[in-house]
């Protein structure tokens, strides 16, 4: 299995993709579990192993209760609470253990991951309550959901069906696993479901900031925006590379606009922040995107349970890879950059619907008075923008001691991450009713036309949303416009890369 790369990582979530074993991923599985068949021919205490667990780790387990102890782990383990995790995310838990066992420090047989393997394959998706985790341990209680399926135990989601754990078994020619030693102790430590929701989190923030980058450029051409602040010498003066990619896009995107061109003589001297500086907020969101990738794109394809195996010396050393601090800052990164992401746009939003500030018709409708236009979309966007404030809060700086104080300090990262991509929908929400606003804001500027690439945006916006010639629902469009948002409609539209 070569190593998994974040545009794979996504195509797994999207079921565009799945994982293979390779002959070396066989050979270091196989290395692995002789290394903990031969620890325990020693007869020396080995935690996880032949001993219980957290605070119990002095209890020394009988050689014929080895396999008992690891299906108790898993079933004692299995306390999850909450809406189920979805199949794509479960889609990409499972394969990310795929990987974190193959790397062989797990000390499991090959069967195990083949058992996995056959899940993933047949589309079988174990259900997995999604709260429950503390992030250090691993994922503990969400992963014992997933390992209890493999044993027959729970429940799986097979073709839409919610079936007892072993009747899908039996649907899909898997018999239930026995597991081995150290093997139920593997499947629950690790970070692949705080990993998994992050990476969640991170595409679902990168098709925002496109669309984002898009409409912050619609709106500058519908208010009649100066594109002098793209200059690129501005932002090599400073010298972050997020800043002078975003000024760089959007200098493109405005590049050829006749509404810009009615107004270049114009004697304003400077926008409002939240049209001028986009490159410096968008570009430091950019940066902290990129950082965040790079450090998910390290965990997906890390070894995190503990102990770890290492074959090679029959090594079994006890750490603490298990911790998702690292997972925990990532998604806590994408949420704060995710919630400014729809701060800034909400600004826009808000000139584009004042009239005195605009030039256009008041809450961009004609009849104003008559008809109340934007005003209420602009509302839903400035609710949702304050309920991201209040989710971007970091749940990486608090901690909560678990397991009789064994546990003392916790990553919270699973929280992070799920709260990570409630941020993200919500800003896909006020990018949508930006991207409607702006749009409508163009259309009063006809006939004069806006640049190819924003009219190609512009035209995206009108295929699913009509122009808004008087008060209707507008909770359909709203919803359309997220939609357009977060399935990446205007990704392919732009030049910048969040993973670049």
């Amino acid at each position: 299995m070569t190593r998994l790369d974040l545009a794979t990582l996504r195509a797994i979530l999207e079921g565009s993709a799945t994982v293979r074993l390779t002959a070396a991923d066989t050979a270091r599985l196989d290395a692995s579990a002789a290394a903990v068949a031969r620890v325990l021919e020693t007869g020396d205490a080995v935690y996880g192993v032949n001993t219980g667990f957290g605070l119990l780790a002095s209890t020394r387990i009988a050689d014929d209760k080895l396999g008992q102890l690891q299906r108790n782990l898993v079933l004692s383990h299995c306390c999850g609470v909450g809406a189920p995790l979805p199949d794509a995310v479960v889609r990409l838990i499972l394969a990310l253990k795929i990987v974190s066992l193959s790397r062989g420090h797990s000390g499991v047989r090959r069967v195990v991951v083949d058992a996995l393997q056959k899940l993933l394959d047949a589309k079988a998706y174990p259900v997995i309550p999604s709260q429950g985790s503390v992030g250090a341990s691993g994922d503990l209680a969400p992963l014992a959901h997933l390992s209890a399926a493999l044993i027959g135990e729970g429940r799986i989601r097979l073709e839409g069906e919610e079936l007892e754990a072993t009747v899908a078994l039996q649907r899909i020619g898997q018999a239930p696993l026995v597991l081995g030693p150290k093997e139920g102790l593997a499947l629950l430590n690790g970070t692949q479901v705080s990993t998994a929701l992050a990476l969640d989190a991170l595409f679902r923030a990168e098709d925002v900031f496109n669309a984002a980058i898009m409409a912050g450029a619609m709106s500058v051409d519908a208010l009649k925006g100066s594109d002098a602040p793209f200059d690129a010498r501005i932002h090599a003066a400073r010298g972050h590379k997020g800043q002078s990619d975003v000024a760089a896009t959007i200098l493109k995107l405005l590049n050829g606009s006749a509404i810009r061109e009615s107004h270049v003589d114009c004697d304003r001297v400077q926008d409002p922040y939240s049209l001028r500086c986009q490159p410096q907020v968008m570009g430091a969101i950019l940066d902290v995107l990129r950082q965040a990738a790079t450090t998910l794109e390290i965990e997906a394809n890390a070894a995190t349970d503990n102990p770890l195996v290492f074959a090679e010396d029959d090594a079994v050393l006890s750490g603490g890879n298990f911790h998702a601090e690292p997972v925990a800052f990532a998604a806590d990164m994408i949420s704060m950059a995710t919630a400014e992401i729809a701060s800034i746009s909400e600004r826009r939003l808000a000139i584009l619907v004042d009239p005195k500030m605009s030039g256009l018709p008041a809450f961009l409708v004609n009849d104003s008075g008559l008809n109340s236009g934007f005003m209420i979309a602009q509302v839903t966007a400035a609710a949702l923008v304050s309920e991201n404030k209040t989710l971007a809060h970091p749940a990486s700086v608090d901690s909560l001691p678990t397991s009789a104080n064994q546990e003392d300090h916790v990553s919270m990262a699973t929280f992070a991450a799920r709260k990570a991509g409630d941020i993200a929908h919500n800003a896909a929400g006020v990018i949508g009713i930006e991207l409607m606003a702006a749009a409508q804001g163009i259309d009063f500027h006809a006939p004069m036309k806006t640049s190819g690439p924003l009219a190609a945006a512009h035209a995206t916006v009108r295929g699913s949303i009509r122009f808004l010639a008087g008060d209707r629902m507008m909770a359909d469009d709203i919803a359309a416009a997220t939609a357009l948002v977060e399935r990446g409609a205007f990704g392919r539209l732009l030049s910048v890369n969040p993973q670049g």
